[in-house]
């Protein structure tokens, strides 16, 4: 058994097509208080703290879930300017009309949190965004999906009409690496998610 520790029903959603055997715990983390110019150790930081909350609150063994507690978290950096969820439709549309037509690097921070040591990565996915109009751009912001994803946009959801391509993990852009979870997961899970 996996713990969760997050809100997110699009990485609920992976490990339930994945069929790895989790459960939900919402850390509750202030994400604002956690602070890093670099993009790489933020999400890191951000993962490790959502995943060490979550451990803390097992307080008996017996609480332990037997994969660990798993946390995540994803910022889109486009022209060297990190991207977390936007404020508003004015950012997200602000956003989209220097997103359109070009690249961004989708970081997520995983962080494992079992006996004896944390496991911790960064994946990170390169996304090239289709040329869009400014007709499109409002239509895709006024759908409201832009502003509840990081980099405000959804793959698994209405954004994947806007992403030409990937360069990297499918998976991680939607909020969590398959890959790397199958590494650092028991085989064991895997054949009991397989049967």
């Amino acid at each position: 058994m996996l713990l969760l520790a997050s809100a997110s029903p699009a990485r609920r959603r992976l490990l339930e097509q994945a069929g790895v055997p989790h459960r939900v715990q919402v850390s509750g983390v202030d994400e604002e208080g956690i602070q890093d110019q670099d993009p790489l150790r933020l999400v890191q930081r951000l993962a490790l703290a959502k995943a060490q909350a979550v451990a803390d609150t097992l307080s008996a063994e017996a609480a332990w879930p037997s994969q660990g507690v798993l946390g995540c978290d994803s910022l889109l950096v486009v022209q060297q300017e990190v991207w977390g969820k936007p404020r508003d439709a004015a950012e997200a549309t602000a956003r989209w009309r220097r997103m359109a037509g070009g690249w961004g690097d989708l970081h997520t921070g995983h962080a494992l949190v079992r006996r004896p040591a944390p496991l911790l990565a960064v994946v990170t996915t390169r996304v090239h965004f289709a040329p869009l109009s400014p007709l499109e751009i409002e239509a895709y912001v006024a759908s409201g999906e832009p502003l509840a994803c990081a980099g405000g946009f959804a793959l698994e959801g209405r954004g994947g009409l806007v992403v030409e391509r990937l360069e990297g993990c499918f998976s991680n852009v939607i909020g969590l690496s398959l890959p790397l979870l199958r590494r650092w997961l028991d085989p064991g899970v895997l054949a009991q998610a397989a049967g």
